[in-house]
């Protein structure tokens, strides 16, 4: 196939002819089994690889009898190899500090490092090779060719340029297809009315951020006198959180911009993150398998499920040499099918992208609930406001539900009768989705906060009631 070697060696003056709908023609439209058999190739040279250079990997596939010689079938790696978890890596970071003992060059070859914030547990650092970094903007450069982005677009990067590699892969593939690239960032105070001002007189073609962000913009220029459909954006590509493969998350964004909207994104580990990602033509998000190949397996025995059923990603690179990750476990929720493409591309699809995180969802009397359809539920109502929390609680031996939604100014304008109105359409809508009762709390646009970053939403005050619990009973009380 077109430059597909290991490690990776990518002629960087290589773009494609402007009508040219593929970047790579033959990679991406040949034959499923046909690229199936050079993964297998690519996958036991990594695993070769990996073992000769990466104690936490040779100690992992010892204990579990695994050996790269064993490696004859695609059946075989995806029996026989255990997954990789955050919490594997996080442990193999504790005791071999800063970048874990799977790290597999010298330290003077690393190019970059990044990480996770380490808000919850400790934070892991990404060290990430110069020619990996190199392997990961022609990767981003070729998905974003997919979504109609071209020499000279501009390309605006509308996301926090720290630790974060979301922002940083973007802007890398930007550089690399050879647009204008636009790193404006975001997260400083008055940050995002700048920006709705930078975009009103740049006019760049695209964007990247979170969908979250991307509504917070749209409602900040809105204020500001601005039209969002006058920044001239053509496409607008997102990760970091579900809500662009939510129809009523998508819709929205592109009612406010009159562009479209691509989701994309795996993991921050996973980096080139846009491994999955949707296209100009196709809808959902493609397993581009030849830059890291996507099993989507059951959550209980990590066996890969038919095709049309759901399960969790769990990814593995062909191309990274730093630190190749081989059946990392995503933790994530999708459904993907092998049904022809739009685009005509070969690969394997979430036509419904990722639902969201397992360990996001929770359960209320029973029923296990996604923030994802809470979502999905709110912003196809006209009169929400933009953002809502979702608050779990527990009254005696039962949890409860509330819903604090705001209402958009228009609709809060018109009276009581119009919010209560609105209250009993989302308490209607959640038991009709969700199929339990919830309690619902209308309140002003503007009083619940905004991030620049992912949304965080849920706010679990069972914690709270445990612990009373536990100091009642301490203080041999009921």
């Amino acid at each position: 196939m077109e430059d597909w070697s290991f490690p990776p060696r990518y002629d960087d003056s290589y773009v494609p002819p402007a009508d040219s709908r593929y970047w790579f023609p033959k990679r991406e439209t040949m034959p499923a089994a046909d690229r199936e058999k050079l993964i297998l190739e690519r996958l036991q040279q990594v695993c070769s690889y990996a073992y000769d250079n990466a104690p936490f990997y040779r100690r992992k596939w010892d204990e579990a009898g695994f050996h790269p010689s064993h490696l004859r079938t695609l059946e075989d790696f995806e029996e026989k190899v255990p997954v990789v978890t955050k919490a594997d890596l996080r442990r193999s970071q504790a005791e071999n500090q800063p970048f874990g003992d799977y790290l597999c060059v010298p330290d003077s070859e690393i190019f970059h490092i990044h990480g996770t914030s380490g808000t919850t547990g400790r934070p892991t650092a990404f060290a990430i090779g110069r020619n990996d970094w190199k392997a990961v903007a022609n990767a981003h450069a070729r998905i974003m060719w997919g979504m109609g982005i071209r020499p000279g677009d501009m390309v605006c990067v509308a996301a926090i340029l720290s630790l974060y590699m979301g922002s940083w892969g973007a802007l890398a593939g930007a550089e690399r297809l050879g647009a204008k690239a636009f790193p404006f960032g975001a997260g400083a105070p008055g940050m995002t009315i700048r920006c709705a001002q930078w975009l009103d007189l740049m006019k760049p073609a695209a964007f990247y951020g979170t969908p979250t962000y991307a509504l917070h913009l749209a409602q900040a220029a809105i204020g500001e006198g601005l039209d969002p459909r006058k920044f001239g954006l053509r496409a607008m590509f997102f990760s970091g959180e579900p809500g662009a493969s939510i129809p009523g998350v998508r819709d929205k964004i592109e009612d406010f911009y009159g562009a479209k909207v691509f989701d994309c994104g795996s993991m921050a580990e996973m980096t080139p993150f846009m491994n999955v990602a949707g296209t100009l033509e196709t809808s959902g998000l493609l397993c581009w398998q030849d830059v890291v190949y996507t099993e989507v397996c059951d959550p209980k025995t990590m066996r890969r499920v038919p095709y049309g059923q759901r399960g969790t990603p769990v990814y593995t690179h062909l191309e990274r040499t730093s630190q190749p990750m081989i059946r990392l476990a995503s933790g994530d929720l999708t459904l993907w099918t092998d049904e022809p493409n739009p685009c005509g591309r070969t690969y394997p699809r979430l036509p419904q992208g990722i639902f969201g995180r397992i360990d996001d969802m929770f359960t209320i009397r029973g029923e296990n609930i996604y923030p994802s359809e809470i979502d999905a539920v709110l912003n196809e109502l006209p009169a929400y406001g933009g953002e809502h929390q979702i608050v779990i609680t527990r009254e005696a031996a039962m949890d409860e539900l509330l819903l604090r939604v705001e209402a958009h100014a228009d609709a809060a304008s018109r009276g009581e009768g119009e919010v209560a109105a609105f209250r009993a359409e989302v308490a209607r809508r959640m038991q009709k989705m969700l199929g339990l009762r919830t309690a619902v709390e209308i309140v002003q646009q503007g009083l619940l906060p905004r991030t620049d970053f992912k949304a965080r939403r849920v706010v679990d005050d069972r914690a709270v009631f445990r612990e009373l619990r536990q100091q009642i009973a301490a203080e041999g009380g009921a």
